[in-house]
């Protein structure tokens, strides 16, 4: 493990991660400081955590309505898919369960 320190919203945070997850982990913590610094820059809000929170909802949502780049599947969001699989394991589920009743 390698140690990092990165700077959210002012505040240093040391961080552990592997060599080869060092400058993703580096390029995420830009973007969350970039996303709290542009809450609190256009909002009345100024406490470090409901900053936090809103920018954690601002990143999920764009991670949520994320779109896979080419292919057949490029018209679905990242949320598409998970909502598509849990319907996928409801339909197994329901089979399963109407099978052992069956013997």
């Amino acid at each position: 493990m390698e140690r990092l320190d990165v700077t959210i919203l002012g505040r240093e945070y040391p961080l552990a991660c592997e060599p080869e997850e060092k400058e993703a982990l580096m390029t995420a913590a830009t973007l969350v400081d970039r996303t709290m610094q542009r809450i609190k820059a256009g909002s009345k809000i100024t406490g470090t955590e409901r900053i936090a929170v809103m920018a954690a909802l601002h990143l999920a949502t764009e991670l949520l309505n994320a779109r896979a780049p080419d292919g057949p599947l490029s018209q679905l969001a990242v949320g598409d898919y998970k909502r598509k699989i849990e319907d996928m394991n409801r339909v197994i589920d329901d089979t399963l369960g109407t099978q052992e009743k069956l013997f």
